[in-house]
C-alpha cells in the first residue's frame, strides 16, 4: 500500500483468485435502451448475467461527470459471469435527455436515482460509482440501505477544491462562461474534432492512454458525435459540475464527511489511483476510514477511472470483498 494510504484501514485488500473471463478490448458497448422505473426515464445498458448459478444479485453502475454507462463496459464484462449488470446514463449524459425542469443538484438527482432503482424491484444490489457516481452511490447507501448489498467506489467525488488547471480537459473551459470572451472560446472549442475531444478527456482521467485500442477510440469518437447533436449536453455538464461543487461548499456540520459516510454501514471497497488528477488520492484514506465497513485499495500508475484502466484488478478486489464478507472477515 502506498504512503498516501498509510492512515487508511490497515487490513489488506483480498484480491480474489477466482477465474475471470478474458477481457476483449475490441468489444462494443453493451446494448442499451430506455427504461421507465419509479416514474423516472433513463437510458441504460444491460450486461447479461450467468446462464446458471449466481445468487441473482444485480450489479448497478453509476458513471462520473462527463461520462456515460459505457464507462463500465469492461468491468461489467468481467463480472457478467457472476452478476447481471445495469449501467445508467444520468440525466444530461449519455443518451438520457434531462426533463425541462431538471435540477442538477445532488439533492435532486439522488432521490431520482433512488426512485429509479427502487422501482426496478431488484432487491439489494452491488452498487458501483465512479467520481460523481461515487458521490451519488454514497448518498443512496446512506438514505436507502435496503437497496444496497455492497458498495464499490472508484475515485468518488469527495470535496476537493484545489484550484488546479490540470483538472479540466480544455484549459479554456473555466473561461467559457464569462460574458465577453466566453462565446468566442466556445466557438473555438466547437472546431475541435471528436477525436481530439476524446483524446483530451482520456488524458485527463487516465494515467496513460497508450494501450487504448483503435476500436475504442472509434467508439469514443462516436459518442462525441452524438453529444454534439444534443442541445442539452453542454448545459448539463456545466450545471452538474456546479451542483457538485455546491455540495462541496456545505458547512462542516452538513458535509458529506459527517452526514453521509458514517451512515453507510455496508461492506464498502474504495479504489483510488495514485495519478488521479481530478480528485486527489489524499482524500482516499479519510474516505475509507469514515466508512464503518470501508477498506481502501490504492493503485499505482492509475488515474481517475480505475474501472477502465485496471478492470481486472478492480474486479478481483470486488470479488475478494464478497469472499471476505461470506467468511465474516469484512
Amino acid at each position: 500500500m502506498s504512503r498516501t494510504a498509510e492512515r487508511a484501514p490497515l487490513t489488506r485488500i483480498p484480491l480474489s483468485r477466482a477465474e475471470l473471463p478474458a477481457l476483449d478490448l475490441t468489444q462494443a458497448w453493451w446494448p442499451g435502451g430506455f427504461v421507465t422505473s419509479g416514474g423516472v426515464r433513463l437510458h441504460v445498458r444491460r450486461t447479461p448475467g450467468p446462464e446458471s448459478g449466481g445468487d441473482g444479485t444485480t450489479a448497478f453502475y453509476i458513471h462520473g461527470l462527463g461520462g456515460s454507462a459505457t464507462n463500465w463496459t469492461d468491468l461489467a464484462a468481467l463480472l457478467g459471469s457472476r452478476f447481471p449488470g445495469i449501467a445508467i446514463d444520468l440525466p444530461g449524459f449519455g443518451l438520457t435527455e434531462p426533463g425541462p425542469d431538471h435540477d442538477y443538484d445532488l439533492t435532486s438527482v439522488v432521490p431520482m436515482i433512488i426512485k429509479f432503482l427502487d422501482g426496478l424491484d431488484l432487491g439489494p444490489v452491488h452498487l458501483f460509482g465512479n467520481s460523481l457516481g461515487g458521490a451519488i452511490a454514497l448518498r443512496i447507501a446512506a438514505l436507502r440501505p435496503d437497496l444496497v448489498r455492497t458498495l464499490t467506489l472508484v475515485s468518488p467525488a469527495m470535496p476537493d477544491l484545489r484550484p488546479d488547471p490540470r483538472r479540466v480537459s480544455d484549459p479554456r473551459y473555466l473561461l467559457m462562461n464569462l460574458p465577453l470572451i466566453g462565446p468566442r472560446l466556445r466557438r473555438q472549442a466547437g472546431v475541435v474534432t471528436a477525436r481530439m475531444r476524446a483524446e483530451r478527456l482520456a488524458k485527463l482521467v487516465m494515467a496513460s492512454t497508450e494501450d487504448i485500442p483503435e476500436d475504442r477510440w472509434a467508439l469514443a469518437e462516436q459518442e462525441y458525435h452524438e453529444r454534439a447533436g444534443q442541445h442539452w449536453a453542454s448545459d448539463a455538464l456545466d450545471r452538474t459540475a456546479y451542483g457538485l461543487i455546491r455540495s462541496w461548499l456545505a458547512p462542516p456540520h452538513r458535509s458529506v464527511w459527517r452526514t453521509v459516510l458514517p451512515k453507510v454501514d455496508k461492506p464498502a471497497l474504495v479504489v483510488w489511483g495514485t495519478e488521479d488528477r481530478l480528485v486527489t488520492v489524499r482524500k482516499a484514506p479519510r474516505t475509507a476510514r469514515l466508512l464503518p465497513r470501508g477498506r481502501l485499495l490504492v493503485l499505482p500508475r492509475t488515474g481517475h477511472v480505475a474501472q477502465m484502466e485496471r478492470p481486472r484488478t478492480v474486479a478481483r478486489a470486488f470479488l475478494g470483498m464478497l469472499e471476505a464478507v461470506d467468511a465474516h472477515e469484512w
